[in-house]
């Protein structure tokens, strides 16, 4: 191409702003992807609905610069495969168990560690406390931005008897949810089947799991008391706290604008509150979803939870400090939030 025609062009696309407007004008489309059954903003699992507000909200606050498209039920991809996808860039965000990256990713199983964290109140506190700045920052040297803190308790479903104390355990193939998890049950003697959540049902029916644990949330959205006999919920306080964050590609991330990232960032912290409060919504519902169906339920007392916990100290926590530098001092961090 000739300098003159080159410039011919540069003084053309100059003297027609239009184009310009409709260059800068085109929307960035990102893809969200999970796991769980979808619904409305207004009605279903409470993790669909964030994603589907966190949308709606982010869309409004940039004008629609910035849409979304959303996959729920795994439909875009496998569940395990969305952080490796999130990490290479290859997704642009998703809400997700960070434990299903921990064979990888050793350190994000502090998200999911047993008796580590025993409250709503523990967990959320991590954002602001010198754990969650360090968090923050491995999981952005990992290709990760966390835009919402969603913790959630969970229960074990059990096709017999409730699982209560650690010996409940012994002899029975059961679903922890992450290694750590893993651990302990078995040091309590039970067999161990590893498996996503989506999972679950499926193996209950066809006897290849006795008991599983899982949050709250997915105990009613894959409807367990359908194959179970008895829940453990976690009412009276659980063992069982998982971070289960909104969570962004770094690379989607660094290609937006500032203001655009600021804006990501600020409703997803705006959306916490939505979580805490369904989440906890969903460890009372679990309780009357399994009455109604003429399981039996039962609460976590006090020594039973010391129990679970001291078995944790003892094992998973402990093996999660050795695994490297990282791990031990995202453990020491995280003990000094424990009351």
């Amino acid at each position: 191409m000739s300098v003159m025609t080159r410039r011919t062009m540069l003084v053309a696309v100059a003297a027609s702003p239009l184009l310009l407007q409709a260059a800068w004008a085109q929307p960035t489309n990102l893809k969200i992807s999970h796991q769980f059954p979808g619904g409305s903003v207004a009605e279903g699992d409470f993790r669909d609905r964030l994603c589907r507000m966190f949308a709606a909200e982010t869309e409004r606050r940039t004008k629609g610069r910035i849409k979304f498209s959303i996959y729920p039920r795994s439909t875009l991809m496998k569940s395990d495969a969305q952080i490796p996808a999130l990490a290479q860039g290859k997704l642009d965000i998703s809400l997700v168990p960070l434990s299903y990256a921990g064979a990888d990713l050793p350190e994000v199983n502090i998200g999911l560690m047993p008796g580590l964290v025993t409250s709503y109140e523990q967990g959320y506190a991590w954002k602001n406390e010198e754990i969650g700045r360090e968090f923050n920052r491995m999981l952005a040297d990992k290709g990760l931005i966390l835009l919402s803190w969603i913790w959630q308790a969970g229960g074990m479903a059990s096709r017999g008897k409730p699982i209560i104390d650690p010996e409940d355990a012994a002899g029975l193939k059961v679903r922890g949810g992450s290694p750590e998890m893993d651990r302990i049950l078995k040091e309590a003697g039970a067999t161990v089947v590893a498996m996503p959540s989506t999972d679950i049902r499926g193996a209950m029916e066809k006897g290849q799991l006795d008991a599983a644990m899982t949050s709250s949330s997915s105990l009613i959205s894959y409807r367990l008391d359908e194959v179970s006999k008895s829940v453990t919920t976690a009412r009276g306080g659980t063992y069982w706290f998982m971070l289960e964050p909104l969570i962004m590609s770094r690379a989607a991330f660094d290609r937006l604008p500032r203001d655009q990232q600021a804006i990501l960032l600020s409703v997803g912290a705006d959306l916490e509150a939505f979580a805490r409060k369904s989440a906890e919504q969903d460890d009372a519902a679990v309780a009357a979803l399994f009455q109604g169906a003429g399981g039996r339920t039962v609460d976590l007392n006090t020594d039973s939870l010391r129990k679970w916990q001291d078995l944790a100290r003892a094992t998973a926590w402990r093996d999660f400090g050795e695994r490297n530098a990282n791990c031990a001092k995202l453990l020491a961090l995280a003990e000094k939030t424990i009351v």
